[in-house]
């Protein structure tokens, strides 16, 4: 795909694919064929970080974004058979973390989503939803 043909959305994508693919966060494979089809549509591996509850795990993020990317936050979600169990993940795979939402900024990137992520997991101590899911979620 040639870059000048490109939008400014799918400039700044076709970018942040090549810096993921390059240098990705620990624990983190993208694969850049099936995002350098849809540019819009993402799919990520994400590990368990060593010493964590998730340790050994296996997840898999999908990364959505719009056209109006990057002043809109992409629409991250777990997707997949394996779902962390975690206070700020509902059970779809919706995330509930500050960045996707209220807190974005164009100024993050799919990597600092990916650390955010991994952070979020790894300072987890009980795997465990809660029933208040949606109101804490919206208390964040």
């Amino acid at each position: 795909v040639k870059m000048a043909s490109l939008s400014p959305s799918a400039r700044r994508l076709q970018k942040e694919l090549m810096s993921l693919v390059k240098e990705p966060p620990p624990g983190v494979v993208v694969d850049s064929n099936v995002a350098e089809q849809n540019l819009n549509v993402w799919t990520i591996q994400m590990k368990g970080a060593d010493g964590t509850l998730y340790e050994g795990e296996n997840f898999t993020l999908q990364f959505k974004f719009s056209s109006k990317y990057p002043f809109d936050s992409p629409e991250v979600t777990f997707v997949g058979t394996n779902i962390p169990v975690h206070p700020h993940v509902y059970s779809n795979g919706h995330i509930c973390l500050s960045i996707l939402t209220e807190d974005w900024s164009p100024a993050l990137s799919v990597q600092s989503v990916c650390l955010s992520i991994i952070s979020m997991l790894s300072s987890c101590k009980e795997k465990k939803t809660t029933p208040r899911q949606y109101v804490l979620c919206k208390n964040l």
